[in-house]
C-alpha cells in the first residue's frame, strides 16, 4: 500500500459501487464493509444466473441488466444496455463522495457515470480476478490493455485481493506506479456471530482411520482441467478419498458434470448454498479444502488468493494447493495445508495413500494458532477508505 491518511472529510459519505454481480459474495461483503464504516452505499450492478440469484440485497441498488462470465460481446452488449438506467439515477451519481468499481467493465461505466454528472469523487478500482483476455497477444487484448492504462490514470487507488497481482500484471505488464492497496478476499466480521472457528471438522481426525478422507470445493466450481484432475483422483484413489462440491458452475460443462458424478460414488454435489450463513456446516463436513485452481496456470491461477482459503482457515481446515502458486507459497509460509508439484495426479495420489491422522492433526493444530486476522477483515477497510476520504 502506498501513503495512508488520518483526516476524514466533514458531511455525509456516499459511496456508489459498481459491480458485475450483486448477489455474489465478495460483493456483499465489500458493501457490508463500507456501510461498517460510515457510507451511505448505493449499489449499481449487473446480475449473474448464480445459485443465489433470487437474492435482495438489504442497501439501495440499482439493476442493471444480466450479464455472464467469460462472453465478451454479451458483457459488452449490457454495458450498453446499462446506460438508461445509469442516466435515470444522475441525481444520486451526482450525491457521491466516492467511486467504486470492481473489473474493467465497471470502470469503464463509473467513469461516463462520473463524466455524465461532471463529478471529481474519487474513483477505487478493484479487480478480484484478471481475465485472459487481458494477457493474450492479439489486437483486442493489447487494444484492452491500453484503454486499461488510460483508465488507471483516471483512478485515486487500484484495490487488489493478491499482492501477485500487482507484481506480475500491473507493475510487470501495465507499468502501474500509482497508489495500490492490498485488500484480500476475507471474510466479513459477521462470519464469527455465525460459526465458530473451532466447531469444523472436530472428530474427523480420530474418524480417519477409518473412513474416506474428504476434500471439499466450495463456491464457484471452475475450470476443466481442474475438474478432470479431481475425477481422475477419485477413480485412482477409490473409497480412500469424497469430493464434496457445493455452489455454481462456471467454467465447467454442466452435463459432463452431472455424469461423471452419476457413475461415481466418491463425487458428491451437494447443490447451492447461501454465503456466510451455511459455510460452518461446509467446513464441518471436510477434512481438506480443494485451493488448486488449474484453470489459467501461467497467469490468474496462478496469481489469486481464492476465497476459499480464508474460508477454510478460519473454520480450522488445511487447503491443497500447487507449490509456486500464490496460495501455495502463503500456505508453505505459515506451515497450514500441503502443496503439491507437477505431476499433480501423481503427487497427490501418493499424498492420500500414505497421509496418517497425527500427519493431518499436526497441520491443523498448527492451522488453529494462526491469528483470526489472517482470515477476518477488520481495519482493512477502515485504512482503505482513509485513502478514499482525504
Amino acid at each position: 500500500m502506498h501513503g495512508t491518511f488520518d483526516r476524514l472529510p466533514r458531511g455525509p459519505r456516499r459511496l456508489v459501487f459498481f459491480c458485475p454481480d450483486v448477489t455474489e459474495a465478495s460483493t456483499l461483503t465489500r458493501a457490508r464493509q463500507f456501510i461498517d464504516q460510515g457510507y451511505d452505499v448505493t449499489v449499481f450492478g449487473f446480475r449473474r444466473k448464480r445459485y443465489n440469484m433470487s437474492y435482495r440485497p438489504e442497501w439501495p441498488h440499482v439493476p442493471l441488466g444480466m450479464t455472464a462470465d467469460g462472453k465478451y460481446w454479451q458483457r459488452l452488449c449490457a454495458l450498453v444496455g446499462a446506460l438508461p438506467a445509469i442516466v435515470a439515477n444522475r441525481p444520486s451519481l451526482k450525491r457521491a463522495t466516492v467511486f467504486y468499481a470492481r473489473n474493467i467493465d465497471q470502470l469503464l461505466l463509473v467513469l461516463l457515470a462520473r463524466l455524465l454528472v461532471f463529478s471529481r469523487a474519487p474513483v477505487a478500482y478493484e479487480v478480484l480476478d484478471i481475465p485472459p483476455i487481458l494477457i493474450r497477444r492479439g489486437l483486442a487484448a493489447r487494444a484492452l490493455r491500453l484503454l486499461e492504462r488510460i483508465c488507471l490514470r483516471r483512478i485515486r487507488v487500484l484495490v487488489l485481493s493478491s499482492p501477485g497481482f500487482h507484481r506480475s500484471y500491473y507493475a510487470a505488464i501495465q507499468k502501474y506506479d500509482g497508489t495500490w492497496f492490498l485488500l484480500e478476499n476475507k471474510l466479513h466480521s459477521a462470519v464469527t456471530q455465525l460459526g465458530s472457528r473451532t466447531a469444523s471438522a472436530d472428530g474427523h481426525v480420530e474418524s480417519g482411520r477409518n473412513r474416506p478422507w474428504v476434500v471439499g470445493y466450495f463456491g464457484l466450481i471452475r475450470g476443466e482441467e481442474t475438474f478432470a484432475l479431481m475425477t481422475r483422483l477419485a477413480d485412482r484413489l477409490k473409497d480412500r478419498i469424497v469430493f464434496r462440491f457445493r455452489g455454481v458452475l462456471t467454467t465447467v460443462d454442466e452435463a459432463n458434470f452431472k455424469a461423471t458424478l452419476e457413475s461415481r460414488g466418491n463425487m458428491v454435489y451437494g447443490g447451492p448454498y447461501r454465503p456466510y450463513r451455511d459455510l460452518e456446516e461446509l467446513y464441518r463436513g471436510v477434512d481438506f479444502a480443494w485451493a488448486l485452481d488449474l484453470e489459467h496456470v501461467d497467469h490468474n491461477s496462478r496469481w489469486l488468493l481464492p476465497c476459499r482459503f480464508y474460508e477454510a482457515g478460519y473454520f480450522g481446515v488445511p487447503c491443497l494447493a500447487v507449490h509456486g502458486f500464490e496460495v501455495g507459497s502463503l500456505v508453505e509460509r505459515h506451515r497450514i495445508g500441503w502443496t503439491f508439484d507437477t505431476p499433480l495426479e501423481d503427487r497427490l495420489a501418493a499424498f492420500f495413500e500414505s497421509i496418517t491422522p497425527d500427519d493431518y492433526d499436526r497441520i491443523r493444530g498448527r492451522l488453529r494458532t494462526m491469528p483470526r486476522s489472517m482470515f477476518v477483515a477488520d481495519d482493512d477497510v477502515a485504512r482503505l477508505s482513509k485513502i478514499l476520504d482525504r
